[in-house]
């Protein structure tokens, strides 16, 4: 369920206690550098924790999809930085070993609570456990996706409600049952949702996921309108390409698109989950206590590129620009 629109590949590995700083810096290897292009080595990815230790000192997190890719990512930099996490999802055994595996590096607990967000019931039963174990989270991700590639006219209407429910639906699930509670306590939070960068501009082979995400971005923004009035901020990150074994073995399963895909973004390379883990932790902070309302593109550039009418002219030579000058300055008149 942690699988994203484009999503992040890492495996963490069992490492003694260290710092924030330290031991977030071991995390994902670069499996691509064969094919990074040559302007990548002008934007390396950094990996150590961004914010002080202790940042998130005395403050509950909770994280739908918490147990692999991007959430885990997110579960241990937040947790490394002093934050008590619940993360959820459907595989219990999945969420068990992920929550001992950050527990081990970080020393702070991670609690572990199976939850299907697409149903209701399931989701308030974990909100009320997470209260019983934690208390009421500062900080909620709504990170549980699913998404796979597919022509539009070959999807039945339950492969588009399977999309839909779980990261439409089970985001305005969780996103209600903790915001009520919270409201009842009068205590506020920071919520993010991960979408992608299609959300705006739509995208085929993915339509279930380009319009459940819309409706992420559009709930998130409008409760940032409706609800900062009860202390609560809603921010979305929209990530481009970052690798995920989930995502990319539904998305990219021959592994033949993946060049092509760096070759579509003006820093050279993929990006990494602790670099998208620091801006989701930094906009959760009070570092970022007047950014409300806010969609940030994660991408590399991918979407400007992509966008821009005349972009495709990147790839023209030095010595085909001095004919086109050539030519060009032979025109007369307008």
């Amino acid at each position: 369920m942690a699988l994203l629109g484009w999503g992040v590949f890492a495996r963490g590995s069992r490492l003694p206690c260290l710092s924030p700083r330290r031991f977030f810096s071991y995390g994902t290897k670069i499996l691509y550098q064969n094919i990074e292009a040559v302007q990548s080595k002008f934007f390396p990815p950094l990996r150590k924790a961004m914010l002080p230790p202790n940042s998130f000192q005395g403050k509950v997190a909770f994280i739908t999809g918490g147990g692999t890719g991007l959430g885990k990512g997110i579960t241990t930099l937040l947790s490394s930085l002093g934050a008590q996490c619940v993360i959820a999802s459907r595989k219990i055994d999945v969420l068990k070993s992920t929550a001992e595996q950050i527990s081990s590096q970080t020393g702070n607990k991670v609690h572990a609570i199976q939850c299907d967000v697409r149903d209701p019931e399931m989701v308030k039963n974990a909100v009320s456990e997470m209260i019983k174990i934690a208390g009421l989270p500062d900080i909620v991700i709504n990170n549980a996706a699913g998404n796979f590639i597919s022509p539009t006219e070959r999807l039945s209407p339950n492969a588009w409600k399977t999309i839909t429910d779980i990261v439409l639906n089970g985001s305005v699930f969780v996103t209600l049952e903790i915001g009520k509670q919270l409201i009842k306590a009068q205590k506020g939070a920071a919520f993010l949702a991960i979408t992608t960068i299609y959300a705006e501009t739509g995208s085929g082979f993915v339509a279930p996921s380009a319009s459940a995400k819309a409706g992420v971005e559009a709930m998130s923004k409008s409760l940032a309108a409706e609800w900062g009035k009860y202390g609560m901020r809603f921010n979305v990150i929209q990530p481009g390409p970052i690798k995920t074994k989930g995502a990319f073995s539904r998305l990219d399963p021959t592994g033949e698109f993946e060049k092509d895909m760096i070759d579509r973004i003006p820093c050279g390379r993929l990006g990494t989950v602790e670099e998208l883990a620091n801006l989701a932790a930094f906009l959760c902070s009070d570092y970022a206590s007047w950014i409300n309302g806010a969609a940030i593109r994660f991408d590399g550039g991918e979407e400007a590129l992509i966008s821009g009418e005349l972009n495709s002219l990147r790839k023209v030579t030095k010595e085909q620009w001095d004919k086109i000058e050539e030519l060009t300055r032979k025109i007369k008149g307008s």
